[in-house]
């Protein structure tokens, strides 16, 4: 059919804003990003939640407070930790408060609980923010592969150690000058990559902790003489090896590890002034004249990460948008995907401490995609990308978190 020309042109501007509006129709809002100091609340349903079915969430995750002491102190000594050998606490330990969360969807607040700004101990979360300063390490060319062997990238390290007597030097005629964190065969194996998977099997001893007596395994005669696995064969859960990783790390930067945390991770996020990040109260060496302080990786022996509920969803957050917050990539997509990948030896583990849910093990009512950040306590931080959901759960039932995973899903209205 033949269209004039003026009809033909007003025709092909018609559909082409049709078509304009409703591309437009389509386009996503911005991703929103809380500033420092607030976090925007909006109610369940205007991000697609039923809000009776996310009170009862809410309900369950209170009603499920752990049944540990709140005195902490007290629950160490209480525990399997404190009952380990060598298992005495060398850093400070804090009262907790009560159970507390956060759910939050689309980037918003929609439900919190408890004390979210009370300042607390995350426990093994912690390891996630020391493997996240290990991805800054890597991103700026500190460690150029993380196949590397660790101990190629190290210098001697002095511990700080003021003198209070004299003493008899000839005491000390067997004890090193320096700590040496790869100085045996099988140390001398071990990568970055291994440290951050917990497949080192590292041996040795670091704050008077030695290896074999975290968590030990088997029979008491056979702890201090087993056979070493090769690195990368064997996954371990072991504090006195995720240590090793904090000191290594710190001999590269030459300055405390919480000073870089805060400046390339927690400001840019816009977390509080509140968190801390502690060590042990021997865990001292001398830095280029200056006596430094080396995290821990956890509090299984006291210190850690204290730490409010709202600035770990601020990093759950991070983690949730692949590494990007606002217009600047913190860390990098290429690292996100490494340390989403599940670790062969043990597939629901990626770099520490990312918990994946491969083949739904894990947490069988989220989706295989999603992962978490974990601390005993339970401290849970939930990152689900396909709904677009972060779950902050602290002092909660271990035995419990599936079942508040499932039930905040359950709100989401299809």
């Amino acid at each position: 059919m033949f269209i004039p020309a003026k009809r033909g042109l007003l025709l092909f501007f018609f559909l082409s804003l049709f078509f304009l509006l409703k591309l437009s129709a389509q386009k996503k809002p911005p991703v929103y990003y809380p500033r420092p100091g607030s976090w925007e609340h909006r109610s369940p349903a205007s991000t697609g939640l039923d809000s009776a079915l996310l009170q009862e969430a809410v309900q369950f995750a209170v009603k499920m407070e752990s049944r540990e002491l709140r005195d902490l102190k007290k629950a160490h000594y209480l525990s399997a930790f404190g009952r380990e050998p060598f298992g005495y606490a060398v850093g400070p330990l804090k009262e907790r408060g009560p159970a507390t969360g956060l759910v939050i969807r689309n980037g918003y607040i929609v439900a919190q609980w408890g004390e979210p700004e009370r300042v607390d101990q995350t426990f093994s979360m912690a390891k996630s923010f020391l493997s996240s300063v290990v991805a800054i390490s890597y991103q700026q060319g500190m460690i150029a592969s993380l196949d590397d062997k660790v101990y190629t990238y190290m210098a001697p390290i002095i511990p700080y150690q003021p003198a209070t007597s004299t003493g008899n030097k000839a005491d000390a005629m067997d004890q090193k000058d320096i700590i040496d964190l790869f100085d045996t065969e099988h140390n001398r194996k071990i990568t970055w990559q291994h440290l951050l998977r917990q497949t080192s099997d590292w041996e040795g001893t670091l704050w008077g902790k030695p290896d074999w007596a975290d968590r030990p395994q088997g029979s008491s005669a056979d702890w201090m003489t087993r056979k070493r696995n090769e690195p990368g064969t064997v996954y371990k859960y072991n504090d006195t090896r995720v240590n090793v990783l904090a000191l290594a790390v710190l001999n590269l930067w030459r300055r405390p590890l919480p000073q870089v945390l805060k400046e390339k991770i927690m400001d840019p996020i816009g977390a509080s002034a509140t968190w801390r990040w502690t060590g042990y109260e021997n865990s001292w060496v001398v830095m280029d004249g200056v006596a430094v302080q080396s995290v821990s990786g956890g509090s299984h022996w006291g210190g850690g990460l204290f730490i409010n509920a709202f600035d770990q969803a601020r990093f759950g957050y991070l983690t949730l948008r692949n590494g990007k917050w606002n217009d600047t990539q913190i860390l990098s997509e290429a690292w996100l995907r490494m340390a989403r990948t599940p670790t062969s030896v043990q597939p629901t583990y990626g770099f520490m401490n990312f918990f994946l849910n491969t083949d739904k093990k894990f947490y069988p009512s989220a989706p295989a995609t999603a992962f978490a950040h974990v601390g005993a306590g339970t401290n849970m931080l939930y990152v689900d990308q396909e709904h677009d959901l972060i779950i902050v759960a602290r002092w909660i039932q271990d035995s419990a978190c599936d079942g508040l995973i499932q039930r905040v899903l359950k709100s989401i209205q299809k």
